[in-house]
């Protein structure tokens, strides 16, 4: 009688650490995703804060005289693409063709209002849009590293094995083309 309850107890104890571990790896796995969820919902809002200042640009040009429609409308469906973008991909390609936007139409209305550039509200903007550039970059970094770490957890075994049971898969890392990873020139000159 002895034994078998020896061997009941053994059974139940190797059951209890199977199951402990079992529930420890998935939560990690949830903690890991709900992180990398969060470092994109941080490139988005940032991403949508630059893309926020646009409008006050537009308003700021306005007042010296009428700028080119044709480069603004451009300006004006990147920014709503950036707005509607979802997942790292998307985010990525919303965000280069804002950036491409945004270059070309502050260099036209520049060269074409020299005094524009001495304006203090103009100023304070170009502040603004290279500190939300700065986030960006910060954002974008803070995303990989977090899908990285999420990445490793769902490929390294014996994890694999429980992030496929569960259904946890990769996923994509924030990566732009070149053009896409430069803010904004704009030339003061």
């Amino acid at each position: 009688m002895k034994k078998g309850l020896i061997a009941i107890i053994a059974v139940i104890a190797i059951v209890a650490i199977i199951a402990i571990s079992l529930v420890s790896s998935y939560n990690g796995f949830v903690d890991k995703e709900e992180a990398v969820k969060t470092a994109q919902s941080t490139i988005s809002v940032q991403l949508q804060r630059r893309a926020d200042l646009i409008p006050n640009f537009v308003n700021t040009a306005k007042g010296y005289s009428d700028y080119e429609q044709s480069t603004l409308a451009a300006v004006t469906e990147a920014r709503s693409k950036v707005a509607s973008a979802s997942g790292a991909e998307e985010q990525a390609n919303a965000s280069a063709q804002l950036d491409s936007a945004i270059d070309i139409w502050v260099n036209a209305v520049t060269e074409a209002y020299p005094e524009l550039k001495a304006d203090k509200l103009y100023i304070d903007l170009q502040t603004e849009l290279a500190g939300t550039e700065n986030r960006i970059a910060v954002a974008r970094k803070d995303y990989n590293d977090a899908a990285s770490i999420y990445n490793k957890s769902v490929r390294r075994f014996p994890g694999s094995l429980l992030a496929g049971i569960f259904g946890f898969e990769q996923v994509e890392y924030f990566e732009a083309d070149e053009s896409a990873n430069q803010a904004p020139q704009v030339n003061f000159d």
